[in-house]
């Protein structure tokens, strides 16, 4: 892989590898191409070699000077990613009272992505981007900005002191690879709960009910907040259905049969995905053996409990941080019971 120095993977002018934004991720490239299990290995170890050789890296992800959560015994062969998308211009658009924050490299999406120990599934947890938390040694700011302070160390950390478990791996993906992957699954199809146009009047028509989604309009069909009501609510929602719309296409028995059809996918998608160093070709393939058995009816999506919008002290429209309802999932994540902790408290989307 390609590699980037320092802590964060980002220097002055945004991130080394793109001048594009990072924007929009849909899981990570573990759970996306990987979970296409049943392929023979050595095939999976190549395409992975492929992957590898075109990915880029970052050179240090994890916080290096701090203590980290542990892992008991009862999620020890749990392994849970850290998904990126990052908005170079600003996160969520917002500037009042953010002076201090440099005007760049807010994590516009995030998603952490549990499969465990038994690899019988995939849970996938949206953390909504202006949840107002503790940054460390930053104070209280909306989540977004721990990538902007501190680079990707300080967001792991941000995040592995909110759900109290270790992050495995971090992957970023950039906009232009969202498109790419879509494209090159050959569209996607989705049923769209709510009628909307992006951007307003002069963009593009969603019609509610099944619709079909290329690359160029699954990206506006998913950065789209301004048009609803609740906003960024709406758009985690999208967010999290089109996932489910790509997984179900890639693992589906067209494309899972077609080697041809997934080393385009890998080939397409590889050179917009940038993840950390350990995440060798090596380890990518074996994950992906060991999830052999995972469908898209495998795969629970769910938002962070939150006690919904307010305002900070210092008058910034946020998303109230839930503190009991996140300890709850923190005990889940620790004992490995996060699908059925989402199913018993009908969190999922």
């Amino acid at each position: 892989m390609s590699q980037t120095d320092g802590t964060s993977g980002y220097d002055d002018e945004g991130p080394r590898r793109k001048k594009r934004p990072v924007l929009i991720v849909v899981l990570s490239l573990l759970t996306v191409v990987l979970i296409a299990g049943g392929i023979a290995f050595g095939y999976l170890y190549s395409l992975m070699n492929s992957f590898q050789s075109k990915a880029q890296t970052i050179e240090s992800v994890f916080p290096s000077d701090e203590p980290r959560p542990e892992r008991p015994d009862e999620s020890a062969d749990a392994l849970n990613f850290l998904v990126i998308g990052s908005d170079v211009r600003g996160g969520s658009g917002e500037t009042e009272n953010l002076a201090d924050v440099p005007n760049g490299g807010r994590s516009d999406t995030m998603m952490l992505v549990n499969i465990p120990g038994d690899r019988s599934a995939v849970n996938v947890m949206s953390i909504m981007r202006d949840t107002w938390v503790e940054i460390p040694g930053r104070g209280e700011h909306k989540i977004n900005a721990a990538l902007a302070f501190g680079g990707v160390p300080l967001l792991v950390q941000t995040i592995e002191g909110l759900v109290e478990a270790p992050i495995d791996h971090v992957a970023i993906i950039d906009f232009e690879g969202f498109k790419a992957l879509t494209d090159a699954l050959g569209g996607v199809e989705l049923n769209n709960p709510q009628a909307f146009t992006s951007g307003g009047s002069a963009g593009e028509h969603f019609p509610a009910g099944v619709i079909e989604l290329d690359g160029e309009s699954a990206l506006k069909f998913v950065r789209e907040r301004k048009q609803f009501k609740d906003g960024d609510y709406t758009r985690v929602a999208n967010q999290q259905l089109y996932m489910k719309a790509v997984m179900s296409e890639f693992l589906n028995a067209d494309t899972l049969t077609n080697p041809g059809k997934i080393s385009d996918v890998v080939s397409e998608f590889s050179p917009y995905v940038t993840v950390d160093q350990t995440l060798d070709s090596m380890k990518l393939a074996t994950i992906g053996v060991s999830m052999r058995d995972v469908r898209s009816s495998d795969v629970t999506t769910f938002t962070l409990p939150n006690q919904g919008v307010g305002r900070s002290a210092d008058g910034q429209s946020i998303v109230v941080y839930d503190p009991a309802a996140t300890a709850e999932v923190a005990e889940a994540i620790k004992n490995d019971t996060l699908a059925q902790y989402v199913a018993e408290n009908n969190l999922q989307n």
